[in-house]
Protein backbone atom coordinates (compact mmCIF):
# COMPACT_ATOMS: atom_id res chain seq x y z
CA UNK A 1 0.00 0.00 0.00
CA UNK A 2 1.22 3.48 -0.93
CA UNK A 3 0.27 6.85 0.53
CA UNK A 4 -0.87 9.67 -1.76
CA UNK A 5 -1.40 13.34 -0.90
CA UNK A 6 -3.84 15.20 -3.16
CA UNK A 7 -3.99 19.01 -3.00
CA UNK A 8 -6.94 20.93 -4.43
CA UNK A 9 -7.93 24.57 -3.84
CA UNK A 10 -11.66 23.82 -3.80
CA UNK A 11 -14.09 21.69 -1.81
CA UNK A 12 -13.61 17.95 -1.31
CA UNK A 13 -16.58 16.96 -3.47
CA UNK A 14 -15.01 17.97 -6.79
CA UNK A 15 -16.21 15.29 -9.24
CA UNK A 16 -12.89 14.57 -10.95
CA UNK A 17 -10.98 14.49 -7.65
CA UNK A 18 -13.47 12.08 -6.10
CA UNK A 19 -13.22 9.71 -9.06
CA UNK A 20 -9.43 9.70 -8.79
CA UNK A 21 -9.58 9.11 -5.03
CA UNK A 22 -11.90 6.13 -5.50
CA UNK A 23 -9.58 4.72 -8.15
CA UNK A 24 -6.62 4.95 -5.77
CA UNK A 25 -8.42 3.47 -2.77
CA UNK A 26 -9.96 0.63 -4.81
CA UNK A 27 -6.41 -0.18 -5.93
CA UNK A 28 -5.37 -0.44 -2.26
CA UNK A 29 -3.72 2.93 -1.70
CA UNK A 30 -4.25 5.36 1.18
CA UNK A 31 -5.16 8.96 0.33
CA UNK A 32 -4.93 12.27 2.18
CA UNK A 33 -6.86 15.15 0.57
CA UNK A 34 -5.88 18.72 1.41
CA UNK A 35 -8.58 21.15 0.32
CA UNK A 36 -10.73 24.16 1.26
CA UNK A 37 -13.08 24.00 4.23
CA UNK A 38 -16.62 25.28 3.74
CA UNK A 39 -18.86 26.50 6.53
CA UNK A 40 -20.03 23.66 8.77
CA UNK A 41 -17.50 21.12 7.53
CA UNK A 42 -15.08 19.39 9.93
CA UNK A 43 -11.41 20.28 9.79
CA UNK A 44 -10.44 16.61 9.58
CA UNK A 45 -12.71 13.86 8.27
CA UNK A 46 -11.95 10.18 7.72
CA UNK A 47 -13.75 8.08 5.13
CA UNK A 48 -12.18 4.64 5.20
CA UNK A 49 -8.78 4.85 3.53
CA UNK A 50 -9.30 8.57 2.84
CA UNK A 51 -8.47 11.39 5.25
CA UNK A 52 -9.75 14.84 4.28
CA UNK A 53 -7.86 17.77 5.80
CA UNK A 54 -9.62 21.06 5.24
CA UNK A 55 -8.24 24.60 5.43
CA UNK A 56 -10.64 27.41 6.31
CA UNK A 57 -10.35 29.90 3.52
CA UNK A 58 -12.29 33.02 2.41
CA UNK A 59 -14.72 32.22 -0.41
CA UNK A 60 -15.32 35.78 -1.62
CA UNK A 61 -13.66 36.56 -4.93
CA UNK A 62 -14.04 39.52 -7.23
CA UNK A 63 -11.61 40.68 -9.88
CA UNK A 64 -8.32 39.39 -11.21
CA UNK A 65 -6.17 40.80 -8.41
CA UNK A 66 -8.18 39.10 -5.66
CA UNK A 67 -8.04 35.84 -7.58
CA UNK A 68 -4.24 36.05 -7.67
CA UNK A 69 -4.05 36.96 -3.97
CA UNK A 70 -6.26 34.05 -2.98
CA UNK A 71 -4.20 31.67 -5.09
CA UNK A 72 -1.02 32.94 -3.45
CA UNK A 73 -2.40 32.61 0.07
CA UNK A 74 -3.60 29.04 -0.44
CA UNK A 75 -0.27 28.14 -2.06
CA UNK A 76 1.56 29.38 1.02
CA UNK A 77 -0.72 27.53 3.43
CA UNK A 78 -0.69 24.27 1.48
CA UNK A 79 3.11 24.38 1.08
CA UNK A 80 3.56 24.51 4.86
CA UNK A 81 0.92 21.85 5.47
CA UNK A 82 2.25 19.51 2.76
CA UNK A 83 5.73 19.69 4.29
CA UNK A 84 4.44 19.02 7.81
CA UNK A 85 2.21 16.17 6.65
CA UNK A 86 5.00 14.54 4.68
CA UNK A 87 7.27 14.48 7.71
CA UNK A 88 4.54 12.56 9.56
CA UNK A 89 3.03 10.46 6.76
CA UNK A 90 5.88 9.86 4.27
CA UNK A 91 3.98 10.05 1.00
CA UNK A 92 4.82 8.03 -2.10
CA UNK A 93 3.12 10.49 -4.46
CA UNK A 94 1.84 14.06 -4.30
CA UNK A 95 -0.91 14.94 -6.78
CA UNK A 96 -2.00 18.53 -7.33
CA UNK A 97 -5.29 19.32 -9.10
CA UNK A 98 -5.64 22.80 -10.60
CA UNK A 99 -6.75 25.63 -10.61
CA UNK A 100 -4.24 27.29 -10.33
CA UNK A 101 -1.29 25.65 -12.10
CA UNK A 102 1.17 27.17 -9.63
CA UNK A 103 -0.40 25.19 -6.78
CA UNK A 104 1.93 22.39 -7.86
CA UNK A 105 4.78 24.21 -6.08
CA UNK A 106 3.09 23.33 -2.77
CA UNK A 107 4.74 19.92 -3.30
CA UNK A 108 8.24 21.47 -3.22
CA UNK A 109 9.34 19.94 0.10
CA UNK A 110 8.21 16.35 -0.64
CA UNK A 111 9.70 16.63 -4.14
CA UNK A 112 13.02 17.78 -2.64
CA UNK A 113 13.01 14.53 -0.66
CA UNK A 114 12.41 12.44 -3.77
CA UNK A 115 8.61 12.16 -3.86
CA UNK A 116 7.21 12.26 -7.44
CA UNK A 117 4.65 14.94 -8.29
CA UNK A 118 1.63 14.47 -10.56
CA UNK A 119 -0.12 17.60 -11.86
CA UNK A 120 -3.75 17.27 -13.00
CA UNK A 121 -4.53 20.24 -15.24
CA UNK A 122 -8.30 20.75 -15.06
CA UNK A 123 -8.19 23.96 -17.11
CA UNK A 124 -5.93 25.90 -19.45
CA UNK A 125 -5.13 28.92 -17.29
CA UNK A 126 -4.17 31.47 -19.99
CA UNK A 127 -7.45 30.95 -21.89
CA UNK A 128 -9.43 30.72 -18.64
CA UNK A 129 -7.94 33.96 -17.30
CA UNK A 130 -8.28 35.84 -20.60
CA UNK A 131 -11.94 34.94 -21.15
CA UNK A 132 -13.02 35.35 -17.51
CA UNK A 133 -11.46 38.79 -17.06
CA UNK A 134 -11.73 40.08 -20.63
CA UNK A 135 -7.99 40.28 -21.32
CA UNK A 136 -6.56 39.99 -24.87
CA UNK A 137 -4.70 36.69 -25.46
CA UNK A 138 -1.43 38.53 -26.11
CA UNK A 139 -1.64 40.89 -23.13
CA UNK A 140 1.19 41.03 -20.63
CA UNK A 141 -0.78 39.49 -17.77
CA UNK A 142 -1.90 36.55 -19.93
CA UNK A 143 1.71 35.96 -21.01
CA UNK A 144 2.70 35.86 -17.34
CA UNK A 145 -0.04 33.29 -16.67
CA UNK A 146 1.23 31.21 -19.62
CA UNK A 147 4.80 31.35 -18.31
CA UNK A 148 3.58 30.18 -14.89
CA UNK A 149 1.70 27.33 -16.58
CA UNK A 150 4.83 26.12 -18.36
CA UNK A 151 6.95 26.38 -15.21
CA UNK A 152 4.35 24.33 -13.34
CA UNK A 153 4.36 21.57 -15.96
CA UNK A 154 8.16 21.45 -15.95
CA UNK A 155 8.16 21.15 -12.14
CA UNK A 156 5.84 18.12 -12.20
CA UNK A 157 7.15 14.66 -13.02
CA UNK A 158 4.02 13.84 -15.05
CA UNK A 159 0.83 15.71 -15.92
CA UNK A 160 -2.77 14.87 -16.78
CA UNK A 161 -5.38 16.90 -18.64
CA UNK A 162 -8.95 16.53 -19.89
CA UNK A 163 -8.94 16.70 -23.72
CA UNK A 164 -6.61 16.40 -26.67
CA UNK A 165 -7.21 20.07 -27.43
CA UNK A 166 -6.02 21.11 -23.96
CA UNK A 167 -2.91 18.97 -24.34
CA UNK A 168 -2.21 20.59 -27.72
CA UNK A 169 -2.49 24.04 -26.11
CA UNK A 170 0.06 23.13 -23.42
CA UNK A 171 2.43 21.60 -25.95
CA UNK A 172 2.02 24.55 -28.31
CA UNK A 173 3.33 26.80 -25.55
CA UNK A 174 6.40 24.62 -25.02
CA UNK A 175 5.43 21.69 -22.75
CA UNK A 176 6.98 18.26 -23.28
CA UNK A 177 4.27 16.20 -25.05
CA UNK A 178 5.58 12.95 -23.54
CA UNK A 179 4.72 13.93 -19.97
CA UNK A 180 1.08 15.01 -20.52
CA UNK A 181 -1.57 12.27 -20.53
CA UNK A 182 -5.30 12.60 -21.27
CA UNK A 183 -7.91 11.43 -18.77
CA UNK A 184 -11.37 12.49 -19.90
CA UNK A 185 -14.05 13.83 -17.54
CA UNK A 186 -16.25 10.76 -17.81
CA UNK A 187 -19.48 10.48 -15.83
CA UNK A 188 -19.75 8.73 -12.48
CA UNK A 189 -21.79 5.70 -13.54
CA UNK A 190 -22.35 4.62 -9.94
CA UNK A 191 -24.49 7.75 -9.64
CA UNK A 192 -25.69 8.40 -13.20
CA UNK A 193 -26.89 4.86 -13.72
CA UNK A 194 -28.26 4.14 -17.23
CA UNK A 195 -30.76 1.80 -15.57
CA UNK A 196 -32.84 4.88 -14.73
CA UNK A 197 -33.38 5.57 -18.44
CA UNK A 198 -36.60 3.50 -18.52
CA UNK A 199 -38.36 5.95 -16.18
CA UNK A 200 -39.09 8.76 -18.68
CA UNK A 201 -42.22 10.79 -17.87
CA UNK A 202 -44.89 11.92 -20.34
CA UNK A 203 -44.70 15.33 -22.00
CA UNK A 204 -41.58 17.07 -23.26
CA UNK A 205 -39.29 17.99 -20.38
CA UNK A 206 -35.94 19.62 -21.14
CA UNK A 207 -33.30 19.62 -18.40
CA UNK A 208 -30.01 21.37 -17.71
CA UNK A 209 -27.93 21.08 -14.51
CA UNK A 210 -24.71 22.29 -12.93
CA UNK A 211 -23.13 25.55 -11.85
CA UNK A 212 -25.06 28.61 -12.98
CA UNK A 213 -22.65 30.95 -14.74
CA UNK A 214 -23.06 33.09 -17.85
CA UNK A 215 -20.67 30.98 -19.92
CA UNK A 216 -22.92 27.91 -19.59
CA UNK A 217 -25.55 29.49 -21.83
CA UNK A 218 -28.58 29.17 -19.56
CA UNK A 219 -29.95 32.39 -21.02
CA UNK A 220 -29.85 30.75 -24.45
CA UNK A 221 -32.06 27.95 -23.14
CA UNK A 222 -34.56 30.33 -21.51
CA UNK A 223 -34.80 32.45 -24.66
CA UNK A 224 -35.31 29.30 -26.77
CA UNK A 225 -38.13 28.27 -24.42
CA UNK A 226 -39.78 31.67 -24.97
CA UNK A 227 -39.63 31.11 -28.74
CA UNK A 228 -41.24 27.67 -28.40
CA UNK A 229 -43.94 28.26 -25.79
CA UNK A 230 -46.74 28.82 -28.36
CA UNK A 231 -45.69 25.87 -30.53
CA UNK A 232 -44.99 23.18 -27.93
CA UNK A 233 -47.82 23.05 -25.41
CA UNK A 234 -46.17 20.26 -23.39
CA UNK A 235 -42.74 21.93 -23.13
CA UNK A 236 -41.30 22.18 -19.63
CA UNK A 237 -37.75 23.40 -18.87
CA UNK A 238 -36.12 22.44 -15.56
CA UNK A 239 -32.80 24.01 -14.58
CA UNK A 240 -30.94 22.50 -11.60
CA UNK A 241 -27.96 23.94 -9.76
CA UNK A 242 -26.75 27.18 -8.25
CA UNK A 243 -24.18 29.88 -8.87
CA UNK A 244 -23.59 33.59 -9.45
CA UNK A 245 -25.80 33.73 -12.56
CA UNK A 246 -28.93 32.43 -10.82
CA UNK A 247 -30.32 35.88 -9.91
CA UNK A 248 -29.95 37.16 -13.48
CA UNK A 249 -31.51 33.95 -14.80
CA UNK A 250 -34.59 34.44 -12.64
CA UNK A 251 -34.85 38.04 -13.87
CA UNK A 252 -34.73 36.81 -17.47
CA UNK A 253 -37.45 34.23 -16.83
CA UNK A 254 -39.66 37.03 -15.44
CA UNK A 255 -38.80 39.46 -18.27
CA UNK A 256 -39.77 36.90 -20.93
CA UNK A 257 -42.88 35.77 -19.07
CA UNK A 258 -41.97 32.09 -19.13
CA UNK A 259 -42.23 31.34 -15.44
CA UNK A 260 -45.05 28.88 -16.14
CA UNK A 261 -42.83 26.63 -18.28
CA UNK A 262 -39.29 27.34 -16.94
CA UNK A 263 -38.45 26.17 -13.41
CA UNK A 264 -35.18 27.14 -11.73
CA UNK A 265 -33.99 25.23 -8.66
CA UNK A 266 -33.44 27.06 -5.41
CA UNK A 267 -29.84 25.86 -5.05
CA UNK A 268 -28.21 22.48 -5.52
CA UNK A 269 -30.42 19.45 -4.84
CA UNK A 270 -29.46 16.01 -3.47
CA UNK A 271 -27.84 13.71 -6.02
CA UNK A 272 -30.68 11.19 -6.05
CA UNK A 273 -33.19 13.96 -6.79
CA UNK A 274 -31.08 15.20 -9.69
CA UNK A 275 -30.67 11.71 -11.12
CA UNK A 276 -34.42 11.16 -10.89
CA UNK A 277 -35.05 14.44 -12.72
CA UNK A 278 -32.67 13.45 -15.52
CA UNK A 279 -34.31 10.04 -15.74
CA UNK A 280 -37.73 11.67 -16.20
CA UNK A 281 -36.67 14.19 -18.88
CA UNK A 282 -36.86 13.79 -22.65
CA UNK A 283 -33.84 15.95 -23.64
CA UNK A 284 -30.77 17.34 -21.89
CA UNK A 285 -29.24 20.65 -22.96
CA UNK A 286 -25.56 21.66 -22.99
CA UNK A 287 -25.60 25.29 -24.14
CA UNK A 288 -21.95 26.23 -23.60
CA UNK A 289 -21.02 29.64 -25.00
CA UNK A 290 -18.08 29.44 -27.34
CA UNK A 291 -14.76 31.16 -26.62
CA UNK A 292 -11.03 30.36 -26.70
CA UNK A 293 -11.30 28.52 -23.38
CA UNK A 294 -14.46 26.49 -24.03
CA UNK A 295 -13.17 25.40 -27.44
CA UNK A 296 -10.62 23.32 -25.52
CA UNK A 297 -12.77 21.75 -22.81
CA UNK A 298 -15.69 19.39 -22.24
CA UNK A 299 -18.71 19.99 -20.02
CA UNK A 300 -19.33 17.27 -17.42
CA UNK A 301 -23.12 17.34 -17.80
CA UNK A 302 -22.75 16.11 -21.38
CA UNK A 303 -21.28 12.83 -20.14
CA UNK A 304 -23.99 12.57 -17.45
CA UNK A 305 -26.69 12.66 -20.14
CA UNK A 306 -24.85 10.11 -22.25
CA UNK A 307 -24.52 7.78 -19.27
CA UNK A 308 -28.25 8.12 -18.53
CA UNK A 309 -29.10 7.46 -22.21
CA UNK A 310 -30.73 10.87 -22.44
CA UNK A 311 -30.58 12.50 -25.88
CA UNK A 312 -28.93 15.90 -25.75
CA UNK A 313 -28.96 19.21 -27.60
CA UNK A 314 -25.35 20.41 -27.55
CA UNK A 315 -23.76 23.66 -28.69
CA UNK A 316 -20.91 23.38 -31.16
CA UNK A 317 -17.39 23.79 -29.79
CA UNK A 318 -14.12 22.54 -31.24
CA UNK A 319 -13.35 20.06 -28.48
CA UNK A 320 -16.79 18.42 -28.43
CA UNK A 321 -16.97 18.11 -32.22
CA UNK A 322 -13.51 16.49 -32.16
CA UNK A 323 -14.79 13.66 -29.93
CA UNK A 324 -18.38 13.20 -31.18
CA UNK A 325 -19.79 12.91 -34.71
CA UNK A 326 -22.82 14.56 -36.24
CA UNK A 327 -25.22 11.78 -35.20
CA UNK A 328 -24.37 11.94 -31.48
CA UNK A 329 -26.40 15.02 -30.52
CA UNK A 330 -28.83 17.59 -31.76
CA UNK A 331 -26.19 20.20 -32.58
CA UNK A 332 -26.89 23.93 -32.47
CA UNK A 333 -24.88 27.13 -32.81
CA UNK A 334 -23.56 28.45 -29.52
CA UNK A 335 -25.36 31.49 -28.05
CA UNK A 336 -28.15 31.20 -30.67
CA UNK A 337 -31.62 30.75 -29.09
CA UNK A 338 -33.31 30.36 -32.47
CA UNK A 339 -31.03 27.50 -33.47
CA UNK A 340 -31.54 25.79 -30.11
CA UNK A 341 -35.30 26.24 -30.52
CA UNK A 342 -35.04 24.60 -33.96
CA UNK A 343 -33.25 21.57 -32.50
CA UNK A 344 -35.69 21.20 -29.62
CA UNK A 345 -38.64 21.44 -31.99
CA UNK A 346 -37.15 18.71 -34.19
CA UNK A 347 -36.48 16.45 -31.21
CA UNK A 348 -39.99 17.05 -29.90
CA UNK A 349 -41.49 15.88 -33.17
CA UNK A 350 -39.28 12.80 -33.59
CA UNK A 351 -39.08 10.48 -30.53
CA UNK A 352 -37.38 7.80 -32.62
CA UNK A 353 -34.57 10.20 -33.47
CA UNK A 354 -34.17 10.94 -29.78
CA UNK A 355 -33.66 7.24 -29.13
CA UNK A 356 -31.16 6.96 -31.99
CA UNK A 357 -29.15 9.94 -30.74
CA UNK A 358 -28.95 8.58 -27.19
CA UNK A 359 -27.94 5.11 -28.40
CA UNK A 360 -25.33 6.39 -30.84
CA UNK A 361 -23.80 8.86 -28.38
CA UNK A 362 -23.33 6.00 -25.90
CA UNK A 363 -21.62 3.91 -28.59
CA UNK A 364 -19.26 6.74 -29.54
CA UNK A 365 -18.53 7.43 -25.86
CA UNK A 366 -17.70 3.82 -24.97
CA UNK A 367 -13.91 4.40 -24.92
CA UNK A 368 -14.46 7.63 -22.93
CA UNK A 369 -16.19 5.87 -20.00
CA UNK A 370 -14.55 6.03 -16.59
CA UNK A 371 -13.54 2.32 -16.40
CA UNK A 372 -11.25 2.98 -19.37
CA UNK A 373 -10.09 6.40 -18.16
CA UNK A 374 -9.45 4.99 -14.69
CA UNK A 375 -6.91 2.55 -16.12
CA UNK A 376 -5.04 5.42 -17.77
CA UNK A 377 -5.05 7.41 -14.54
CA UNK A 378 -3.89 4.53 -12.35
CA UNK A 379 -1.25 3.59 -14.90
CA UNK A 380 0.35 7.02 -14.61
CA UNK A 381 -0.01 7.30 -10.81
CA UNK A 382 1.25 3.81 -10.01
CA UNK A 383 4.17 4.12 -12.42
CA UNK A 384 5.30 7.19 -10.50
CA UNK A 385 4.85 5.44 -7.16
CA UNK A 386 6.77 2.41 -8.36
CA UNK A 387 9.62 4.66 -9.44
CA UNK A 388 9.59 6.22 -5.98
Amino acid sequence: MSRVLIIRQYIAEDVRVQREIRALTHAGHEVDLLCVRSSGEPRVERRGAVTIRRVRFPEHRSGALLYVLRYGLFLLLSTVLAAALHLRRRYDLVQVNTLPDTLVFAAAFPKLLGVPVLLDLHETMPEFFATKFGRPPGSGVVRVVAAAEQASIRFADEALTCTEQMRDAFVGRGANPNKIHIVLNASDEELFDPGHAAERHDGFTVICHGTMEDRYGLDTLVRAAALLRDDLSDLRVRIYGDGPYRARLLELVAELGVGDIVWVADGFVPADELVGAIAGAQVGVVAMKRDAFRDLTHCNKMFDYISMRLPAAVSRTTSVEAYFDGDSFGWFTSDDPQDLARVLRELHEDPERRERLARHAAEVAEPYRWPHQERIYLGVAERLMAHR
